[in-house]
């Protein structure tokens, strides 16, 4: 059955009008009045906003009248399925270059990722003004919805504004609560899988830890200078191993062993 994001109240019952970019898809999908469709309104930010907006799950719906531009539905049953991860996970990536960005994004969503920062650092190929970083932003965060929608969940992750790594590195708590993990090719630098099990493992001290933020660099990967920040920021080193993987294939490759 296919699945929309709606950014708005879902009430069983109610007659309402789709937004703009789910009545288009409804359109390209050429589905007809009497067709069948699940809503859900999990979307950026949906931990901070009025919850009776944002109750998760998802709903019944029926289209009830096809216009030229405007798709109205029916809101039928709610059900309060959730296919989230246990841990909350945080992606902040030094941003790969070209169309690559748009498949981390895709595919991390998919994954079942929280939030994604993207960062520029020193080695950064991809560099944004702040206008394009703005655009990009807003490209990004409609890639993790159409993500949403294909791969079942309801919380579509939140895709944070751009910012240098010093700067998103400043802005962290000094006291974390969460577990932070730094993907690095350092000495003594422990395995993602050896991180996985602490978490699992219901002697570790990480084994209540709710939310991980996990740190990847671009091509090229993080300078020592950035590493060293992030060590001092109370980040802990971890490897895939030995193999040289792209930027986005290392990241996502954590993030599926941290996520499933």
């Amino acid at each position: 059955m296919p699945r929309f994001y709606c950014p708005t109240s879902l009430r069983c019952g109610d007659l309402l009008d789709l937004p703009a970019s789910a009545a288009r898809h409804v359109q390209v999908l050429r589905l007809q009045p009497g067709d069948s469709i699940t809503l859900f309104n999990g979307g950026p930010g949906w931990d901070e906003r009025d919850s009776e907006h944002t109750q998760g799950g998802e709903f019944e719906a029926s289209v009830t009248r096809m216009g030229r531009s405007d798709v109205q539905v029916k809101v039928g049953a709610y059900h309060a399925v959730e296919r989230e991860a246990a841990h909350r996970v945080h992606l902040a990536v030094g941003m790969p270059a070209n169309e690559r960005m748009d498949w981390l994004v895709e595919k991390a969503t998919e994954l079942g990722v929280a939030s994604i920062q993207p960062l520029m650092t020193e080695r950064s190929v991809l560099r944004l003004n702040p206008e394009r970083a703005g655009k990009k932003q807003a490209h990004w965060q409609s890639v993790a919805v159409a993500a949403c929608e294909q791969c079942g969940g309801n919380r579509v992750p939140v895709i944070h504004a751009v910012m240098t790594l010093a700067a998103w590195i400043k802005a962290q708590p000094a006291q974390a609560s969460d577990q932070r993990l730094l993907l690095s090719l350092r000495p003594g630098a422990q395995s993602v899988r050896a991180a996985v099990k602490a978490f699992a493992d219901p002697a570790s001290a990480g084994a209540h830890t709710e939310a991980i933020t996990f740190l990847s660099g671009p091509e090229g990967g993080l300078s020592p200078a950035e590493e060293d920040i992030a060590l001092a920021c109370g980040f802990a080193p971890v490897t895939l191993g030995a193999r040289v993987l792209r930027a986005e294939t290392a990241a996502l490759a954590a993030l599926a062993a941290l996520l499933l």
